[in-house]
């Protein structure tokens, strides 16, 4: 949305102005042939996925780690993480692939973000990690974030805890090594601090101590909600630019008011902010995938029955 402000880019542009493997893409649909056998079989898009589609998950990107139908078993067994890879080379093995959904159809969760990192590369000429420290990390005073954690800083590296006589944590990231691949969509390590700098960042309208990052009406549009009518998101919840948006109190099965909005991390981490109660909340956490849920959910809990007005 910085480099929307800069003229620089549109939101409906098409990806593949910024990435041309993806004029290319195909939609997968599952079709059953005369012998009774289901093969995957790959149409035209109705329409280019466009920046917006990624901002808002409604490309057709998906993840190969959930669900059972046949796209999403091609982009669990097509190979998209072997090797060493760098951002570019990533967005291309993503073309290749096809989309589980026409794209501006269906919220579906998945590679959009990272497809997005990509793009903030060609428009910038920077590599992820520059553009975000030059326009994010530097100004906000968010000294301890990036896509790694340098010697000097290994000790204070949060650790999970072990739960005794339970399986293995399901294994993240290796922060001590330098990824040449800087995840759109995940991958940043952070400290409470720097991130309630970037919180209070957006919650202010896009000024901190000062310093503006984006407009007012930039923060106002990325957190209204994008998805309806589309299918795809839970009862209450919608989804902006990049941010879980409440569209109902009562239609959610956790409290809440309208209009706040915020999103969660890979290893179990939430933050959320809500306008009206004029709150930031924020959980460091790594924890595992068999409990990640519902800890939030307690955490969101304890935090809404402590609000007394």
């Amino acid at each position: 949305m910085m480099l929307v402000e800069d003229g620089k880019l549109s939101l409906n542009d098409p990806v593949s102005k910024y990435i041309p493997a993806f004029a290319d893409a195909k939609v997968g649909v599952e079709q059953r042939g005369q012998d009774g056998k289901t093969a995957l079989v790959r149409e035209p898009l109705d329409r280019p996925i466009t920046i917006e589609d990624l901002l808002r998950h409604t490309s057709g990107l998906t993840y190969g780690f959930y669900g059972d139908n046949a796209v999403r078993k091609l982009y669990a067994n097509s190979g998209l993480f072997e090797g060493d890879f760098d951002n570019a080379e990533f967005a291309e093995r993503l073309a290749k692939l096809p989309l589980a959904e026409q794209p501006g159809t269906c919220w579906d969760y998945g590679h959009s973000t990272d497809v997005l990192g990509r793009v903030v590369e060609v428009v910038s000429g920077k590599t992820l990690g520059e553009f975000l420290n030059e326009r994010i990390f530097t100004p906000l005073g968010m000294t301890d974030t990036g896509f790694y954690v340098p010697a000097e800083k290994l000790n204070r590296a949060a650790q999970p805890w072990q739960v005794p006589e339970a399986p293995p944590m399901t294994p993240r990231f290796d922060v001590a090594q330098k990824p040449r691949f800087e995840s759109g969509g995940g991958g940043l390590t952070s400290t409470m601090d720097d991130y309630l700098r970037f919180a209070i960042m957006v919650a202010d309208g896009g000024d901190f101590a000062g310093k503006r990052l984006l407009g007012n009406k930039t923060i106002e549009f990325m957190t209204a909600d994008h998805t309806l009518p589309r299918p795809g998101r839970p009862p209450g919840l919608g989804f902006g630019l990049g941010f879980e948006v409440r569209a109902s109190v009562g239609d959610a099965a956790l409290p809440g008011s309208l209009g706040e909005y915020g999103w969660a991390g890979n290893a179990g981490t939430l933050f959320w902010i809500d306008p009206k109660e004029q709150l930031i909340a924020i959980y460091m956490v790594q924890v595992d995938d068999r409990v990640r849920i519902m800890l939030r959910n307690q955490f969101r809990t304890m935090v809404q029955s402590a609000i007394i007005n």
